[in-house]
């Protein structure tokens, strides 16, 4: 029988989260991250229009979709390039700029993709340590090696929903040689617009680009389409080596219509964030100290890997799936997607009772 190459061969499967019984009408998922409300209605109209011309190929270049989002955020369209999800992106990345000799570097813990897209080209991934579930900017700095060719930061962070601002972010490419490229995952990034300077400026350098998606804030995550700001020859290269025709006609038409339909995806990060902010007060005052997130998620960490996985089953059978974290170095977190205001209330009563029953997690 053929044999893989070595490396795919090393490889471990990616992990998704474990929601094979979520269409179970008892279990309801809080595993995966996804919006709390449906996509925008003209979102949906939009790919449902598209249906009628399925025997058309989709547009290779994206044109609608990369106009409307560089009309929102003020920037040259001819730069941004689509994937189907951000992680197509993210592989295609690895796939220009890293081999056997030269790695990739990211935080301690980092989305765990990285890691696979990494491996996949027979590179690997270095990891520098946190600080308080935080991204720790020196720590990255110092862990930068010769053969170093990628920096992966996401921010907010994946799975600690922590954030580092945008001068931190300035400090670290500052301190990166000009052939070590700056890789910024914004998959949570509408969560946190307005509270700082944007990073699209920071593309400008050509050493440095910004990924986002459309499966948060914007609801899509059944559409998989992602987009990143990239300076032209990082685009010229990528071009290379990205699926051709890879974002269908009715994913392609969601996304344009759900950016042109800027109050409703501000309406979803609004109402995310206050029922993730309540969650967070309600998980204090239990006594846990989950670090501050700025994304759709909260990280629950608990006193033990025992605890934690005895309270995931333990809310399970009560009708909520949460992901554990062993898979990213922490077995003793739990990480819980932030949905509806009852659903969420609905976790922190079994929490309670718990600790009600004597349980100290």
């Amino acid at each position: 029988m053929i044999q893989p190459l070595r490396h795919v061969a090393e490889m471990d499967l990616y992990a998704l989260a474990a929601v094979t019984d979520a269409e179970d009408a008892r279990l309801v998922s809080l595993a995966q991250n996804e919006s709390l409300r449906a996509p925008s209605p003209l979102a949906v109209a939009a790919a449902n229009y598209t249906l009628s011309n399925g025997a058309a190929y989709p547009d290779p270049d994206w044109n609608k979709l990369r106009s409307a989002l560089a009309s929102r955020h003020g920037l040259t369209a001819d730069n941004i390039l689509c994937g189907a999800g951000s992680m197509e992106l993210i592989a295609a990345l690895a796939q220009c700029f890293l081999d056997g000799e030269h790695h990739a570097l990211a935080s301690e813990y980092s989305y765990a993709f990285f890691e696979t897209a990494v491996a996949r080209v027979g590179s690997r991934l270095l990891k520098a340590k946190e600080a308080a579930f935080t991204v720790n900017i020196r720590s990255l700095i110092e862990s930068v090696t010769a053969q170093t060719r990628i920096v992966f930061v996401a921010n907010p962070g994946n799975p600690t929903g922590t954030r580092i601002p945008t001068r931190d972010l300035l400090a670290l490419r500052a301190a990166l040689s000009h052939d070590i490229l700056l890789v910024i995952d914004e998959a949570y990034g509408e969560f946190t617009e307005g509270l700082d300077a944007p990073t699209f400026d920071m593309v400008e350098t050509g050493n440095t680009v910004v990924l986002r998606t459309f499966s948060k804030a914007y609801g899509l995550a059944a559409m998989r389409i992602g987009w990143g700001y990239f300076g032209p020859p990082i685009c010229a290269h990528l071009r290379k080596v990205l699926n051709p025709n890879n974002i269908n006609s009715a994913s392609q038409a969601a996304a344009t219509a759900a950016v042109l339909d800027d109050a409703y995806m501000r309406e979803t990060t609004r109402l995310t964030s206050e029922i993730r902010d309540r969650f967070q007060v309600s998980l204090m005052q239990l006594g846990y100290a989950p670090p501050p997130s700025c994304a759709n998620f909260i990280l629950i960490p608990f006193a033990s890997a025992e605890k934690a996985a005895f309270a995931q089953q333990r809310l399970y059978d009560g009708g909520f799936i949460l992901r554990g974290m062993s898979g990213y170095g922490l077995p003793d977190c739990l990480r819980a997607t932030i949905s509806s205001e009852h659903h969420m209330q609905g976790v922190i009563n079994i929490l309670k009772s718990l600790r009600h029953q004597g349980d100290t997690i």
